[in-house]
């Protein structure tokens, strides 16, 4: 074959039907089926493949001939130019015209003449190459010297094919002035069919008209392209059926078509059709467009439920649905995660979840490992927030969203009637959490951790409004040997607001070592002297800089008790907080 450069579909510039799409839809799309001959080497003839048996010898293919008995005699032999080949003690014979599966008994007629007794075995070794033309609208047109076993389709893809004005649906294969064949490329790309392909022959001419009557097919759709129109006249299925029909998320209700009519002013027009046998059986005309619409995400019986639930999910809504048929109970607001979690402290103890209490975890409140115990007794689910959740709607009317919030306690918990909302589709329920809207602190959850000389020492939850006093005194008071004095009560948001004032200066310590100059106006011994002194000081502020970033807060609070303080009177009155840790 003759090497040449080769480019691609997209290499190509388009054609003027290409650009007028592009133009009324915003997209270049490609001519369908162009993509495939960008890798011709799929559809190259196997040359190791034996011979057909209709194959016809002729100059340039190996005659593989071994003879035994009589005579013994093996070799390779090539039809020359006039299709002959010579044998010893035999002569010249023509083999051009003959087929494979008549070979043997031509060569053992011949021989025959001269031996008697003999046996033979003939194949076919090296196949003649064809040389053939290609020509018209052609992507590479040109001489093309290709296998014997090559056919018209064969050859099409090592040219690569029509270019982007070349039909693809009228391919001629012609043989002395006489068209054989005329090939529908689509027919082998969408249904495999070949019946109308042929094996060419030295001097045969592939002619590829230019395409006249094209149309367009983009939106819901997986092979948008632009296609040409069969002789006989394509319908809207007819197109559609090339790429495996309409796409399931397609509306068939509504399709739009978009035509040029020359005889209107202005001569363009837009027509609804839609995907049923009627629409399926509209004729398309040369310049068509055909955009098909997507379905509508909307659902027309479902209600959206989501946030805090266990599973968020559209639910069929039916007539008279109200929020107890959607939330049913309080189980139906436990997410899987939840016992996915709990399932997990049955693992070994050398994972996080399955740490055992230390017997005495001393005052690092900031240990990874107490935070790990800690968040063994953290509630393992989002706290509901049962005082609110809310109901998203559209208004028909107004086309406008509406919330209407109510209390999901009421609701669910207490199976009250006024509650108990009427839903209709399309409603989308959103239960919210503590996280997603704060509630009063007497009902939040807070858990204190308790250490140290204390009748108690564990994790609790605080009561409404309970102070520190409040706490300990709950849990049986102080031990004999508490020294009060000595307390500590660590605090997340204070060591939040400690940390972040630390960041703060650890910046403006480093913005003012950037700021300062590194020398003065002063010349000779005074500069160096300057110099030295202000390397010093640099080296001074970033020793600090370092010190103060290794340092992290630990939240604690001054409690500023009395040193002789022995008694629970001694502590001061402050309000618990979720996340405290106080040690004796």
């Amino acid at each position: 074959m003759l090497s040449r450069a080769r480019g691609t579909a997209r290499d190509e510039a388009p054609s003027q039907f290409q650009k007028f799409v592009q133009e009324a839809t915003g997209a270049l799309l490609p001519n369908f089926g162009s993509q495939l001959f960008d890798a011709p080497q799929n559809y190259v003839p196997d040359a190791g493949l034996a011979a057909p048996s209709n194959y016809v010898l002729g100059p340039g293919d190996e005659v593989r001939i071994q003879v035994w008995g009589a005579t013994d005699f093996s070799a390779g032999l090539t039809l020359d130019r006039d299709g002959k080949i010579s044998l010893p003690k035999v002569g010249v014979l023509t083999l051009a015209g003959v087929s494979v599966a008549n070979l043997e008994q031509v060569l053992k007629g011949h021989l025959s003449k001269v031996f008697t007794n003999f046996g033979l075995n003939a194949s076919l070794g090296k196949l003649r190459s064809v040389q053939v033309y290609v020509v018209g609208q052609a992507r590479q047109p040109g001489t093309y010297a290709v296998s014997s076993l090559s056919t018209l389709v064969n050859v099409l893809f090592v040219s690569g094919g029509p270019n982007s004005n070349g039909s693809m649906r009228a391919i001629e294969l012609q043989r002395g002035g006489k068209v054989l064949t005329r090939l529908d490329l689509y027919n082998f790309i969408a249904k495999g069919d070949k019946s109308a392909d042929m094996v060419v022959q030295p001097g045969d001419v592939i002619f590829i008209p230019p395409a006249t009557r094209r149309v367009a097919v983009t939106g819901a759709y997986d092979q948008a392209a632009i296609y040409e129109l069969s002789d006989r006249g394509s319908t809207v299925g007819d197109i559609l059926s090339l790429a495996g029909g309409a796409s399931p998320v397609a509306n068939t209700r509504k399709a739009l078509l978009e035509r040029v009519d020359a005889d209107k002013v202005p001569p363009r027009l837009v027509l609804d059709i839609s995907l049923d046998a009627k629409g399926l059986n509209q004729s398309l005309a040369s310049g068509d467009i055909l955009t098909l619409l997507p379905v509508s995400p909307a659902f027309a019986n479902a209600v959206t439920l989501q946030g805090v639930v266990a599973e968020p999910l559209r639910y069929r809504w039916f007539e008279g649905m109200k929020i107890l048929d959607l939330i049913p109970d309080r189980e139906a607001l436990i997410k899987p995660s939840y016992y996915k979690d709990k399932n997990q402290l049955t693992l070994p103890k050398n994972s996080v979840s399955g740490m055992d209490l230390p017997k005495n975890a001393g005052s690092g409140m900031g240990a990874a490992q107490d935070e790990a115990i800690e968040s063994r007794f953290r509630s393992r689910a989002d706290q509901v927030n049962w005082d609110t959740a809310l109901i998203e709607r559209m208004s028909q009317d107004k086309f406008t969203k509406e919330l209407i919030p109510f209390n999901l306690g009421k609701a669910v918990l207490q199976r009250d009637p006024a509650s108990n909302l009427s839903l209709k589709a399309g409603d989308v329920v959103t239960i919210l959490s503590h996280k997603d809207l704060a509630v009063p602190m007497e009902k939040q959850s807070r858990l204190v951790r308790v250490e140290g000389e204390v009748a108690a020492p564990g994790l609790y939850n605080a009561l409404p409004g309970e102070t520190l006093p409040q706490l300990v005194k709950r849990i049986g008071g102080l031990s004999a040997q508490a020294y009060l004095y000595g307390s500590e009560l660590n605090r997340e948001s204070v060591r939040l607001r400690q940390q972040e004032n630390l960041d703060s200066l650890v910046r403006r310590l480093e913005s003012s070592l950037q700021g300062r100059t590194k020398t003065g106006n002063a010349n000779g011994q005074d500069a160096a002297a300057a110099a030295i002194l202000m390397q010093q000081e640099q080296s001074q502020i970033q020793s600090q800089i370092n010190k103060l970033k290794s340092l992290k807060s630990n939240g604690r609070l001054a409690l500023e008790m009395d040193p002789a303080a022995t008694t629970i009177a001694g502590l001061p009155n402050l309000p618990l907080e979720d996340g405290d840790r106080f040690f004796v």
